[in-house]
């Protein structure tokens, strides 16, 4: 395939990789670029509702309801049908939603006994609801959640089973290889250095206009010719029909005895299946999820309104927004909701010793909380039994996770670190070594790395990191850090995956005072590269989804549904 010259950043001719920013062939019915969030389809059952009706068995319906992020305001999203005289429903009707990984997507469904055509729902019998979000039902075991239905004190109202699919469009790419033969020479004192641009018809995507140019470094491009084919052609792979006279339209107007500009010729034709970050969250991997906070002096006493720590009776600290922002999204995707939870930069009781890797519990052989609430209380006890002190050192707790990464290799286990902190970092170089390390090979955990370890030799960590800086500080080291711009290096060596996302906490304080909006703001810029970090990993190493659980199969009933 064409792509660019190593030394001269030139496109040439070379029989592998890709090109630039060309479009493959793999794109022609992938909608990715208009639909801003993957679609997935719910299906509702549910199992022994309660019996309304005195001379039948109910006629339920599920009302789906979301709510607004920054409002409580539930809003009807949509209803199944109402299937008559059952207590154990399977409906047919789906909803069919934008699932955000980023975004913490409330969900409430509400079930009635329907006993007329009205459809004002106080009409009906109310058969009790259940509150989950969309993370809950996709993070579950084969993305099938089951819940007690509540909603009528005293009474046991049955279950209800949500089940959410992906739905996708064509997720098929194509890798092509081709050379060429005898192509006109557009350079005076050299070969052309050519490569292509394909174009795809409007009308049905199938059939291809490939553009032959040679490469100049001003940006006008020398146009060497032209030749159709279509996917269907190219899907033959090497043949004697994917060999292309490459016709130059005004040469051909011009000389007689114009035959072509050259050819083209297609070596190969593979088709690769897309997989999605669902697919793996279906097949069981799991999104552990370790926080660490910063305890440094530069916080403030946490007795005093000014710090940063301090723990207003009426609303959360900034420590407390971000970690509850984004630890509610994450705790979707972990079964057991353990988590473990780390301080640095304190002197600990009894002997004052300065740590920058303590278990906010106490508990240093388990540091881990029950859910986030359970990280919350072991953050609050920390502050009235540690004296906050310095430096601003990261690299202990980045070392602590990458530790528990390096022993899983298989894909079932992705590992999101999530540290807020105050300051300027103290040990930035110590900290630059352990993410690079983190996103190089699992050998350079050792304590002195080799110099000489090659990035084509190793795996690398299935390893995230958010950096939320709270305060006034200036936070240029962490935008460093972000290697949105730089991608970062230690040693010689850069990290070969981008793995660090940061975001400075007063982006998102809400003049209004509506910190509910701030939060789900925060959590959106810090999750939104997740996905995408655990898919190049995975991708890396070569790792598929894990097959889903086969799906719930309903026991056998005859039902009748009210039209």
């Amino acid at each position: 395939m064409f792509g660019p010259d190593k030394q001269s950043g030139q496109p040439k001719l070379d029989g592998g990789g890709r090109f630039g920013n060309m479009a493959s062939v793999g794109e022609f019915n992938s909608f990715s670029a208009s639909i801003p969030a993957t679609k997935v389809e719910l299906s509702v059952s549910c199992r022994n509702l309660l019996d309304r009706d005195t001379f039948s068995k109910s006629d339920p319906i599920c009302v789906l309801y979301t709510q607004g992020i920054g409002s409580k305001e539930w809003r009807e999203f949509g209803r199944t049908e109402v299937i008559d005289n059952t207590l154990n429903p399977d409906f047919v009707r789906k909803f069919i939603m934008d699932y955000f990984f980023e975004e913490r997507e409330n969900l409430r469904f509400d079930l009635y006994d329907v006993d007329s055509k009205s459809p004002n729902l106080s009409k009906h019998d109310f058969l009790g609801q259940v509150f989950c979000t969309l993370g809950e039902i996709v993070g579950s075991q084969g993305s099938r959640l089951e819940k007690a239905i509540v909603g009528i004190p005293g009474k046991k109202c049955g279950t209800i089973i949500l089940t959410a699919e992906e739905l996708n469009c064509c997720r098929d790419s194509v890798l092509m290889q081709f050379c060429a033969n005898k192509l006109d020479k557009k350079d005076f004192f050299g070969k052309s250095d050519p490569f292509l641009v394909f174009y795809r018809s409007n009308e049905d995507g199938r059939t291809i206009k490939i553009e032959v140019y040679d490469w100049e470094r001003d940006g006008s491009h020398d146009f060497i010719g032209e030749f159709t084919t279509s996917y269907r052609e190219l899907s033959r792979g090497q043949s004697q029909f994917n060999v292309y006279e490459v016709i130059n339209p005004k040469k051909k107007g011009k000389k007689k005895k114009y035959i072509n500009s050259g050819t083209v010729t297609l070596l190969s034709f593979l088709i690769e299946t897309e997989v999605s970050f669902l697919d793996y969250i279906k097949g069981g991997t799991q999104i552990n999820f370790t926080v660490a906070i910063d305890f440094t002096a530069s916080n403030g006493n946490p007795a005093q309104p000014t710090s940063l720590h301090y723990m207003n009776p009426y609303q959360l600290n900034a420590y407390g927004m971000a970690l509850k922002a984004v630890g509610e999204i994450i705790q979707d995707y972990d079964s057991d909701k353990m988590f473990p939870a780390l301080g640095f930069g304190a002197k600990l009781p009894p002997d004052g010793r300065v740590s920058h890797e303590f278990a906010l519990n106490g508990n240093p052989q388990n540091p881990y909380c029950n859910g986030i609430d359970g990280v919350m209380e072991a953050y609050y006890r920390s502050l009235k039994s540690v004296q906050l002190y310095g430096p601003t050192n990261f690299a202990p707790v980045i070392n602590h996770v990458a530790r528990y990464a390096s022993s899983v290799k298989d894909g079932s286990q992705y590992f999101v670190l999530l540290i807020i902190t105050d300051g300027v970092i103290s040990d930035m170089a110590q900290t630059k070594e352990s993410i690079v390390n983190a996103s190089y090979p699992e050998e350079s955990l050792e304590l002195d790395p080799p110099e000489d370890t090659t990035l084509t030799q190793a795996s690398k960590l299935p390893m995230s990191i958010i950096i939320v800086g709270v305060g006034p500080a200036e936070f240029d080291a962490m935008e460093e850090l972000d290697g949105d711009v730089v991608r970062i290096s230690s040693r010689g060596k850069y990290a070969e995956r981008d793995i660090v996302q940061f975001v400075p906490f007063r982006d998102y304080i809400d003049r209004s005072g509506n910190y509910i909006l701030s939060m789900a703001r925060l959590a959106k810029d810090v999750l939104a590269e997740i996905p995408d970090q655990f898919l190049s990993y995975m991708r890396v190493r070569g790792i598929k989804p894990s097959p889903a659980p086969p799906p719930y199969t309903p026991p056998l009933h005859v039902l009748q549904t009210q039209i």
